[in-house]
């Protein structure tokens, strides 16, 4: 099992350092650094920054959005950022969610499992570089001949001769389609939570996988000797990605929670995170649950609870942690 670190999105305000996270990470030989983006930092800029002080650490955007840019403008950024690292680039994507799609960037949220598809086909292209690129379904038609094209387009080949024509393509996905999908056209899967002890709520999913398929699943590292203490950073990002991060209809991180076993528990915390009450909301999440997808208290209960992670199809543990004690710690752990 591979380690990687993963640097998130930003908040209010840059993180005081992820550079040296990435650079400390890098030291004991961790396999990958990984950004994000919600509504405000984007992916790839850090990505940039982080790749231009480090040697070896792949990089990887735990994910990018799709409808943030057009296909080809992603793999144009991606193959960039292969050709500055030397190869170290994987390209991690994500469909969002509705609220941030129609909210932030104006567009419809249709036909996701569709619209991923075209998207994935088109930077496979762009990547390939064997033909100009084109396209003819209803999501990213190349060439644009919609209302108010002049009809002077045509498809167009790369300038650059991308690095790698198999630049890794992840896929984060939640629903039951959409995993699957991600095991049919990409190289790997970007979990939002996963259990070890609940690894039947994927199975059918990923039963048609290849052996190579990877399975990247970032968890909190948080250790110290009260676990009940050690899962309040846990419980709080879960009560609001479940509670709020999603609307009262449609949540995906509440419907998966509720596919995961605790369906009860999950239309509570989004309940009482809706009604203003978000310390009840967070206190409401189950320590199981948050016990489950992640790693927290004493060292050695860390190191007995990673051996069920070991036996999982997971292939990359990414620890979401700056402190480098733990960098240090998990790979002797493990």
């Amino acid at each position: 099992m591979k380690l990687g670190v993963t640097l998130g999105y930003w908040g209010a305000q840059p993180p005081a350092d992820p550079l040296a996270t990435a650079i400390e990470a890098e030291k004991p030989g961790f396999d990958s650094v990984w950004t994000a983006e919600a509504w405000g930092s984007d992916a790839f800029t850090p990505l940039a920054w982080i790749g231009a002080h480090t040697k070896k650490i792949k990089l990887g955007t735990s994910v990018v959005q799709l409808s943030a840019r057009t296909p080809t403008a992603t793999a144009m950024a991606a193959l960039t950022l292969d050709h500055l690292s030397k190869g170290r680039m994987i390209l991690g994507l994500g469909v969002s969610g509705p609220q941030v799609v129609e909210g932030w960037y104006g567009q419809p949220f249709s036909k996701p499992l569709a619209r991923t598809r075209e998207y994935i086909d088109i930077c496979r292209q762009v990547f390939a570089r064997e033909a100009p690129v084109s396209n003819d379904g209803p999501h990213y038609p190349l060439p644009y001949k919609g209302e108010g094209a002049w009809g002077l387009g045509k498809p167009l080949r790369s300038i650059v001769h991308p690095l790698r024509a198999d630049l890794p393509i992840f896929m984060g996905a939640e629903g039951p389609k959409n995993v699957a999908l991600a095991a049919e056209i990409a190289d790997g899967w970007l979990p939002l939570y996963y259990s070890p002890y609940r690894q039947e709520v994927y199975a059918d999913s990923l039963k048609h996988a290849k052996k190579s398929f990877e399975i990247t699943q970032f968890v909190t590292v948080n250790i110290m000797d009260d676990v009940k203490q050690a899962l309040m950073p846990v419980k709080a990002m879960l009560g609001f990605y479940i509670g709020g991060m999603g609307a009262k209809k449609r949540n995906f991180h509440t419907e998966l929670m509720s596919r995961m076993g605790f369906e009860a528990e999950a239309h509570k915390i989004q309940d009482l995170f809706l009604d203003g009450k978000r310390n009840e909301a967070v206190a409401a999440v189950p320590d199981q649950f948050a016990d489950e997808i992640s790693l927290c208290g004493p060292k050695e209960r860390v190191r007995d609870r990673l051996q069920a992670w070991k036996e999982t199809p997971v292939t990359t543990l990414l620890l979401a942690t700056g402190d480098p004690s733990v960098m240090r710690l998990v790979p002797e752990l493990l």
